[in-house]
């Protein structure tokens, strides 16, 4: 029995011991056939970094103010009784615009003013006896202040009487009317709008780091996407004095010139500032640079050695970078690599340091400093 059980051992070791290094053998062979083939090259899209110039700027949004706008509105109550204009006209400082029933109030002025005359002709007469001695220098005091409060009261019902016209109190462009004839108006109840088009103003915030390059008349250019492609010009006008404590940021504004009246109070716009004369710098697309918080990378190919068919062997090597400022696509470099370099445009998430790249350039990522968005 003890014999037998030993051959039995004997043959499991020697049957395991079979498996196992067959195994063993199949493991090695495979390596060895991995090793011997290499890395397989990864397709990439390039690009060469080259040196453009660069216009230092800043970049802002913000929206349009008339120069002078408002919304009108009587200060008095009243039936409308005439309409003097119509919507979206020019009109001139001081052109009537609405009338509203002052039959009474007319009447009211026209009787103080009898009550007034009366009063000039007692106090002249007065006078005169005064200089005649015929009568007290008392009589004459209470002449005249007769005759000025008799006059005061005439302004008073003058001016109700001009409360009861709304006239332009600036020239600009009407907008759409808001009043019948025949309707009753209400104090502070809104007529129309006015707005004085050209020049117009634009408001935009700023971070308060930019206060040292930016001034009063500084030039700027402004877009929006109402008229794609067009660009209207202005300058800085003021820089508010005080800066945000909540955003930090300050409020600029811009004064440009709206002869066509294309630019309407309220549009949203943006807002390119130059600041200084253009800089050279290494510029890629905004695709070639992976961002990581240790630093930031491109892959720069190069030539090194040649692959089995005697063919020059292009390998990725990691680069870190200091980057600078974005416009559109690309990205200012300002160190790590130099002009000419190969840089990865696309497929850098399958790449590390040193291994084999094919080059297809067929499809490219966009590399435009200035990009406009397609009309729909």
């Amino acid at each position: 029995m003890t014999k037998r059980m030993v051959i039995m051992l004997i043959a499991v070791v020697v049957v395991l011991g079979g498996v196992f290094g067959f195994g063993a053998f199949r493991g090695h062979m495979i390596q060895k056939f991995m090793s011997s083939r290499g890395i397989p090259p990864q397709t990439v899209s390039t690009v060469k970094a080259e040196i453009a110039e660069w216009q230092p700027e800043m970049r802002a949004v913000g929206s349009l103010r008339a120069m002078r706008g408002a919304d009108l509105s009587a200060q008095v109550s009243g039936i409308v009784s005439a309409i003097h204009f119509e919507s979206g006209q020019e009109v001139a400082e001081g052109a009537p615009l609405i009338e509203l029933m002052a039959a009474d109030d007319i009447a009211k002025l026209n009787a103080l003013k009898a009550s007034a005359a009366l009063a000039r002709i007692t106090y002249n007469r007065d006078a005169q006896q005064f200089k005649a001695q015929a009568i007290s220098k008392q009589t004459l005091d209470a002449d005249e202040q007769n005759l000025k409060n008799a006059e005061a009261q005439v302004a008073q019902q003058q001016a109700m009487v001009d409360y009861k016209s709304v006239r332009a109190p600036f020239a600009g462009r009407l907008g759409i009317r808001q009043v019948d004839i025949g309707q009753y108006l209400s104090p502070g109840a809104t007529i129309v709008t006015l707005q004085s088009l050209d020049p117009i103003f634009f408001d935009f915030y700023v971070p308060q780091q930019a206060l040292g390059v930016i001034a009063a008349g500084q030039a700027i250019a402004l877009e929006t996407d109402t008229y794609p492609g067009r660009t209207f010009t202005g300058s800085i006008i003021a820089i508010n004095p005080k800066v945000d404590p909540e955003t930090r940021n300050v409020l600029v504004r811009a004064s440009l010139g709206n002869a066509d009246r294309k630019l309407l109070p309220g549009m949203y716009a943006s807002v390119n500032i130059r600041f200084s004369a253009p800089q050279p710098y290494v510029t890629v697309p905004q695709t070639a640079i992976s961002y990581n918080p240790y630093g930031d990378i491109v892959y720069v190919v190069d030539e090194q050695g040649k692959d089995a068919n005697g063919k020059p062997q292009a390998v990725a090597r990691q680069k870190f970078i200091t980057t600078g400022e974005t416009r559109g696509d690309q990205v200012a470099v300002l160190t790590g690599i130099s002009d000419g370099d190969e840089i990865v445009t696309a497929g850098q998430n399958k790449l590390r340091n040193g291994i084999p790249v094919v080059i297809n350039n067929s499809v490219q990522p966009t590399n435009n400093p200035a990009p406009n968005p397609p009309n729909e």
